[in-house]
């Protein structure tokens, strides 16, 4: 946008922001940290083109490079760097006359709180006036539903707010009329706008920010990623992934209770995870107390000596119970009834209910099992953050801000290989991510509880 805007200097150059210094344009950090061997080296899959960068690095004749795994997902050539994130010396938009408006998309996760805080104290500090900063209501419909009026945000209204869960604007799934969306962002003057969604938060943002262009409206377009089930594309973990393993670990150490309290106990734990099994690994890995973890990029069968049924009665033999971690979208093939049912106004799939299934199943081979089944997915998305997932927030947010008053518009910021970027939202929308089955992090889990591949 930088073309149809004014350079000015930041206000932060007269303490060299804060006496941190500024980021340039040309710091960039590497997209693909790993050099493999080869193909077949831990974590490694198959071997794509890099015209501009390839192996011999930038500015190199192009060659092939051998991928994490984790990328099979991409169907566009990834870049070889990303734009560093972080304050420039100098800015593209007068912060006097800056209206930006905040708005939160899709379901609940802890964060959303202190995102939205994180953005209105940053754009106070670059002296946006109080007025100027709009929440809309219920998400993208909140900008054209004729029941739902933005709210004005201050640094008073969201003082406290990131010691609340859920968000203080409110969400909901689909609703992105773009047209009547844009046609908002024109009357009511807004410069920036700043989307905290998932994969379909973050495709509405790049279908306003296309049309802005489309039709010359000047606003500056910024997604902040949201994905309790950590399935951002390229990002290292998305905000809220970290309060939410921790949370489930309370519902798996209280199946292992439970089972461990019953002749012949099952503890049946399902977590979130419809196309992406983290929550469930990293919950898993980290309890110490699941026999069985089930994520939906692995398949399994039920029965048969090399089945799931047979392993958990080997493992109730040998120590008397058994505790079981599912991810919601596990195991839909399996199902009897067919599993995925369409989907949601937000393009998620509708998953039949994989936890209810393997309890019927696990009461119809196991006949005298003490059988507890929790889901507490509702009770994990709806707590407040903790302290590292809290400070995450702080700096997406901080960063998004910077972004959009250095004059980007059409991308995503976060966590690349432990560095913060900015990243064209196209390139993170293309799939969602999942684990590797034959990543390390699948590897160490299956090593570390003895799970058999279930096949």
């Amino acid at each position: 946008m930088r073309a149809k805007l004014v350079v000015r200097p930041s206000p932060f150059v007269a303490h060299n922001n804060f006496g941190g210094g500024f980021v340039s344009d040309h710091d960039r950090v590497a997209l693909n940290s790993m050099r493999f061997a080869s193909a077949d080296s831990a974590g490694a899959s198959r071997s794509s083109f890099f015209p501009s960068d390839g192996a011999h690095g930038p500015g190199g004749k192009g060659g092939i490079n051998v991928l994490e795994a984790s990328m099979d997902q991409l169907n566009m050539t990834l870049p070889p760097w990303a734009i560093r994130a972080g304050a420039r010396r100098d800015i593209y938009f007068d912060p006097a006359q800056t209206t930006a408006a905040i708005v939160t998309c899709g379901g609940l996760c802890p964060g959303l709180n202190d995102v939205v805080q994180g953005l209105v104290n940053k754009l106070t500090d670059y002296g946006v006036p109080e007025g100027k900063i709009l929440g809309i209501k219920y998400g993208f419909r909140g900008f054209y539903d004729p029941q739902v009026k933005p709210i004005v945000l201050s640094k008073r209204v969201v003082d406290g707010i990131q010691l609340q869960g859920g968000t203080i604007l409110g969400t909901s799934r689909g609703g992105a009329n773009i047209r009547e969306i844009v046609k908002r962002i024109d009357m009511w003057g807004i410069d920036m706008l700043f989307v905290v969604g998932g994969n379909g938060g973050n495709a509405g943002a790049n279908a306003i920010n296309a049309m802005c262009r489309q039709h010359d409206v000047p606003c500056s377009v910024v997604g902040v990623p949201k994905s309790i089930d950590n399935d951002i594309l390229l990002i290292d973990k998305c905000f809220g992934f970290d309060t939410a393993v921790e949370e489930s670990q309370r519902a798996l150490m209280a199946a292992k209770v439970e089972a461990s309290s019953a002749r012949k106990g099952i503890g049946l734990v399902k977590l979130m995870g419809r196309q992406s099994g983290f929550i469930a690994m990293q919950a898993s890995m980290a309890s110490g107390v699941v026999d069985a973890c089930l994520i939906p990029e692995v398949a399994f069968k039920l029965d048969g000596d090399n089945g799931m049924l047979k392993y958990l009665d080997n493992v109730i033999k040998a120590k008397g119970h058994a505790v079981v971690c599912v991810a919601e979208g596990a195991g839909q093939d399996i199902l009897e009834d067919g599993g995925q049912i369409g989907t949601d106004a937000s393009g998620n799939p509708i998953l039949k209910d994989i936890g209810a299934f393997l309890k019927d199943k696990f009461k119809a081979y196991f006949k005298d099992a003490d059988i507890k089944y929790i889901d507490p997915s509702y009770m994990i998305r709806s707590v407040s953050t903790t302290t590292n997932d809290r400070i995450y927030c702080k700096i997406l947010a901080h960063n998004a801000v910077h972004a959009a008053f250095a004059g980007f518009t059409g991308i995503t910021v976060g966590l690349v290989n432990t560095h913060y970027v900015y990243l064209p939202i196209p390139v993170i929308i293309q799939a969602p991510r999942k684990v590797d089955p034959r990543g390390k992090a699948w590897n160490r889990l299956r090593a570390s509880i003895g799970q058999p591949s279930f096949q």
